[in-house]
């Protein structure tokens, strides 16, 4: 068996510093594997940026607010049927019609937003406004909006890692601002080491784990929040009552695909006290600090 090498790429996307770590044959192999990689992470981008005005995003967007209908493509169909999977397994908290209530909550302000602004916002919230029949989506409410936010990095993710098996690469690490999936181990067989960010400590570690394959993502307040008169309101905002939650401050779990991990921590954020027995009852694993610093799961603390 020919001797692979090892390769290291970094780049920027999606808002966050990405990392590509592969072992290939050479380095035409392992640049080819990385441009079709970074090449599909910026197709996702650039498709359901809600920053940018001729994405897809802001086309269904501009629909929704004025109360109509669209039809969209399988790509964006799948995801649309993951979200309302989601929407019925977190009893209608993981909710990407929630997202408008990003105009009341601005995280560098330092400001707690006014409750009847809120209020207003929370009336054009709610899967259970649209009518999603594939391959046509309905708002029956104007002035509605729908985010990606919490889907699509850890499905590009999981493409990524898709994408350099079919090109020959079956050792490495896909790392989208601490998304991350394992293609498979080192070279040598030996795991890779992931480390879990303290959500108190900058730059501090949890803990680290090791895998030989499989998918890592984390959910937390770490750098977005503010705190007033002694109380930390995180970025992790419920739909339901349009106020951050503020139980838990981090969850990582451990999945065999990113987008389930991804979802899964964020579910168990939104349910509060009782996120740690619906993680428990996933059955996959994981690892929760709640605000007073006490800590649970499966994976254990070093």
């Amino acid at each position: 068996m020919a001797r692979l090498n090892y390769y290291h790429y970094n780049f920027n996307a999606m808002g966050s510093p990405c990392s590509i770590q592969l072992y290939a044959k050479n380095s035409k192999a392992a640049k080819h594997a990385a441009k079709i990689v970074m090449d599909d992470v910026y197709r996702l981008e650039t498709k359901y940026s809600r920053y940018r005005d001729n994405s897809l995003l802001s086309k269904i967007n501009r629909i929704a607010a004025q109360g109509r209908s669209i039809l969209v493509d399988d790509e964006t169909s799948g995801l649309l049927d993951y979200a309302s999977t989601c929407y019925q397994q977190s009893d209608g908290l993981f909710d990407i019609t929630s997202g408008i209530l990003r105009r009341a909550w601005n995280f560098k302000s330092g400001v707690i937003p006014d409750n009847l602004i809120i209020e207003k916002l929370l009336a054009q919230i709610g899967w259970h406004h649209l009518h999603w029949q594939k391959p046509k989506l309905t708002f029956t409410i104007a002035g509605m909006e729908i985010d990606f936010g919490g889907i699509v990095k850890e499905y590009a993710v999981d493409r990524a890692a898709s994408l350099c098996v079919q090109n020959d690469i079956h050792h490495g690490v896909i790392n989208l601002g601490g998304d991350i999936r394992i293609i498979g181990p080192h070279a040598d067989e030996s795991p890779w080491r992931v480390a879990i960010r303290h959500p108190n400590k900058p730059d501090g570690i949890l803990t680290t784990v090791e895998l030989y394959a499989g998918a890592v993502a984390s959910s937390g307040d770490y750098e977005r929040c503010i705190t007033l008169n002694g109380k930390r309101y995180g970025h992790v905002l419920n739909p339901k009552t349009g106020w951050p939650v503020s139980y838990m401050v981090a969850v990582s779990v451990i999945g065999d695909f990113c987008v389930v991990a991804g979802s899964a921590s964020t579910i168990a954020m939104l349910k509060e006290k009782q996120g740690a027995v619906w993680l428990k009852e996933l059955g996959l694993p994981h690892l929760w600090v709640n605000l007073q610093g006490h800590h649970g799961g499966s994976i254990p603390i070093e």
